[in-house]
């Protein structure tokens, strides 16, 4: 045989050897590429059900979840208040304007711009267990999710968390409790400690404290009346909400000495509602997600704790009282909280700040027509976040009737059709009553159109896109008055960063 013909004959059985290599590989591929995309495909299908949720057309007026109720395949749309019919198009003009409870869907529209980066994909086996496990410890807060809370405070410069342990909980209302507990005495056989508030407050520091009773501590009202007070032995607790509900104005304690200990409520402490002069460095401080991000229904909240006893006792009452928080909350807020962060917090803080600012100057617009009614006074400040001075653009307005017989302002109001909360909620005189800003912006709008019915006014036109969109602005205000039947003056002077 030739030398050609041998060379012709193992290249023909080389060809054939790798040719059927190639196609084993290739059919050895194809399967596994296949169970992959069995194994993936959970994820595509919750995605398809996640955006048919969220493609659902409610005209503006309303919102379609996943968890809500089916009709044909569908999720039905939930429709704001005062809209109904199949896509929230329906409008009852009669429909009267809830400004009651503090339900911050104001930062919705910013969640839905940011839909792809905030969306949390969850498999049926996430975190079965109890607990995180990292080696031998155990733990009832993701170690991610609490270096973000952390560097969250070091980028806005609300608080120092240095030297302080975090301790979650649901929401900042079972915080407060687990607070109280871990505070009181841990001998009241002499005497309860006093847990006590100045007024106008939060009602849950006093409904809460009464309704988990216990001979440890009971609720006695009013700070100040433990000021002249002989007894320096027994032990008191007071709340302080800075900035306040429902003023939005910064509090100091009113007590002090060894026998005094201090909680903090720094829920609204954020660049939304108020201007951040510095770093608050606390004992014991308490913040919420649902103030700092609008997800009041994730039930969130966080502690600050410099004492390492205290911290123990609540985490003692929380794992007693509930086995620790949700992981698959923590999930969720680890990613809303990495949203948060990117652009230097800049740009949710400077989208909620807008929106505040821009509620506050329409609500004052309609309220300069009126000598009946007035707000709370908000001077403005030098902010360490924005770099400027700016007014406070509070969650709630604090409004008082006037008029000496307008003895119950909330029933005024009522019979404009408004909704508002009474000022003996918070302990306060029901000349007063509070309004909620941070809901809907279909509530707004109908909270200003009754409010212009009262006062006889022509409402002001609004330019959404031109109102909610333009660049955040530093801000210096001398207002001369803020009494709105008195010649309203503002000398403003923008300085517009681009």
């Amino acid at each position: 045989m030739s030398n050609a013909l041998k060379y012709i004959l193992l290249f023909v059985a080389s060809s054939s050897i790798i040719l059927n290599l190639l196609l084993c590989i290739k059919l050895f591929s194809s399967d596994v590429g296949n169970n992959q995309n069995k194994d993936q495909s959970w994820s595509r299908s919750a995605a398809q059900e996640a955006e048919l949720a969220a493609s659902m057309d409610c005209s503006g007026h309303g919102r379609a979840y996943l968890d809500g109720i089916i009709i044909d395949g569908k999720p039905v749309c939930e429709c704001n208040l005062c809209y109904s019919g199949p896509d929230c198009s329906n409008f009852s003009p009669d429909c009267p304007a809830d400004a009651n409870d503090g339900d911050p869907y104001y930062l919705e529209e910013f969640w839905k711009k940011h839909a792809a980066s905030s969306a949390v994909m969850v498999s049926g086996w996430h975190r079965m267990s109890y607990s995180y496990s990292f080696s031998d410890q155990y733990c009832q807060i993701s170690e991610e999710l609490e270096k973000h809370i952390r560097k969250v405070h070091e980028v806005v410069g609300n608080a120092i968390t240095d030297g302080k342990y975090i301790i979650c909980g649901a929401g900042a209302t079972q915080l407060l409790n687990a607070a109280v507990h871990a505070l009181s005495s841990n001998n009241p056989s002499i005497f309860p400690t006093r847990v006590v508030a100045t007024a106008p407050y939060y009602k849950v520091y006093q409904t809460q404290t009464e309704y988990f009773e216990s001979n440890r501590y009971r609720f006695e009202g009013e700070a100040s009346a433990c000021m002249n007070g002989s007894d320096t032995t027994t032990n008191i607790i007071e709340f302080v909400t800075s900035p306040s509900n429902p003023e939005g104005q910064f509090k100091r304690p009113v007590l002090s000495g060894p026998n005094v200990k201090t909680i903090y409520d720094r829920a609204y402490y954020w660049p939304n509602f108020t201007p951040i002069p510095g770093p608050a460095d606390e004992d014991l401080s308490i913040f919420t997600i649902s103030k700092l991000t609008g997800h009041a229904g994730s039930r969130f909240g966080w502690a600050l704790v410099k004492d390492k006893e205290v911290y123990e006792r609540m985490t003692e009452y929380l794992n007693e009282n509930t086995v620790g928080i949700s992981k698959d909350t923590q999930l969720r807020m680890l990613k809303i909280l990495k949203v948060v962060l990117e652009d230097g917090s800049k740009e949710m803080f400077g989208f909620a700040h807008r929106i505040m600012k821009n509620r506050w100057e329409r609500l004052r617009d309609v309220l300069a027509h009126s000598d009946r009614f007035s707000l709370q006074q908000t001077p403005a400040q030098y902010c360490t976040f924005t770099h400027g001075v700016r007014e406070p653009t509070p969650a709630y307005a604090w409004l008082k009737c006037e008029k000496e017989e307008d003895e119950n302002c909330s029933d005024v109001l009522r019979s404009a059709n408004i909704i508002g909360r009474k000022g003996d909620l918070f302990n306060a005189d029901n000349h007063y009553v509070r309004l909620s800003l941070i809901r809907t912006e279909d509530d707004f709008d109908n909270l200003i159109n009754r409010l212009h019915k009262m006062v006889n006014t022509k409402p002001r036109v609004l330019d959404k896109e031109k109102d909610h969109a333009r660049p955040s602005a530093s801000v210096a205000i001398e207002r001369q008055s803020i009494r709105f039947g008195d010649v309203y003056h503002a000398y403003r002077s923008e300085v517009i960063s681009q």
